[in-house]
């Protein structure tokens, strides 16, 4: 192991996840196992940029691997897209003796990072998180599985709803550029329809669909929406455009919303973001910077920041088929 690091930073940035206070309290506590100090810097770059930070041991991460959100809060800095922002971030850690930083985020906040390492030559490590999944060289982002598991608990209960009513539901989840959740958890809940930006449905099909489905004496119906989905259409006038073509529909729409960015994370997303943090601590002090650890075939393994930056995920295309055949 190297022993130039004595310090190491750690921050959150970008959108919130569930998993990321346990990727925190991971980091901490490897910093503590190897005998090296670890600051939590507040608020991502922006807190950064302002000398946020403060001291972490190994008993300020106490009872925090059950929270959803992150106990280091999180915020979206233009300072720091700036060169003067970015300077002032360096002299902070350099005055703090950070000797090197593990950033907890999606591919904004690895940019940043990366522009960073590039600039200062400061050493910089990467951890998904985000609940879309939407970032290269990791099968799983941390939060992703709690958020599946927070839409499909939802969509079990509105198809209660649904089915007592013979009512359609049109229910919205995140994903502006990937399908990942839509799909995953409207086959998990038995959806008849799944709407994702990778697939152009179109609504002739969406429309064939749910007359088939209503044929074969479905009387209620579930469509799941990726809010990036490629119809183009907002789910309200998806709404209005099914009840004026199939007026025996009862439409409702449902948009799950930011609640699935929240709620403790799953035993997966626990699991996952403790081998993350353990992985991002030793990686650096073995010398390494500039990667993400990610998990690739149940395998801890690193990525170049900038191909996880700028690789693309794609949708599995054997899950599509598995939902065109279970919508039958």
């Amino acid at each position: 192991m190297s022993n130039q690091i004595k310090k190491i930073g750690v921050l959150t940035s970008g959108g919130d996840s569930p998993g990321m206070n346990a990727a925190i309290r991971s980091v901490v506590r490897t910093c503590a196992y190897h005998n090296i100090e670890c600051i939590g810097i507040y608020r991502g770059y922006q807190g950064m940029i302002e000398g946020d930070f403060k001291e972490m041991g190994p008993r300020s991460v106490n009872n925090i691997v059950n929270k959803g959100g992150t106990i280091l809060k999180s915020a979206r800095s233009k300072e720091f897209m700036t060169p003067e922002g970015r300077k002032k971030a360096h002299e902070n850690l350099v005055k703090a003796g950070v000797d090197a930083l593990v950033v907890i985020g999606g591919d904004g906040s690895f940019t940043g990072a990366e522009v960073f390492n590039a600039e200062f030559g400061f050493p910089v490590m990467g951890i998904p998180g985000t609940i879309d999944n939407d970032i290269y060289g990791t099968s799983h982002t941390l939060g992703y599985d709690t958020a599946l598991n927070t839409v499909v608990e939802a969509i079990d209960k509105i198809r209660d709803t649904a089915s007592s009513h013979n009512r359609l539901f049109f229910v919205e989840v995140m994903g502006r550029d990937a399908g990942h959740i839509a799909l995953n958890a409207g086959i998990g809940a038995g959806a008849e329809e799944i709407l994702i930006p990778e697939e152009d449905l179109g609504l002739d099909r969406l429309l064939d669909s749910l007359k088939k489905s209503k044929a074969s004496g479905k009387s209620s119906s579930i469509v799941v929406i990726a809010e990036g989905d490629k119809i183009g259409k907002n789910v309200f006038e998806l709404k209005d455009y099914v009840e004026e073509n199939l007026p025996e529909y009862d439409v409702r729409v449902s948009v799950l919303g930011h609640m699935q960015r929240g709620g403790a994370p799953s035993c997966y997303d626990r699991v996952l973001a403790s081998r993350l943090g353990v992985k991002a601590v030793e990686s650096l002090l073995e010398g390494k910077s500039n990667f993400m650890v990610g998990i690739l075939n149940d395998t801890v393994a690193l990525t170049p920041l900038e191909q996880a930056i700028k690789g693309h995920t794609e949708i599995d295309r054997e899950l599509l088929r598995v939902s065109d055949i279970m919508s039958t």
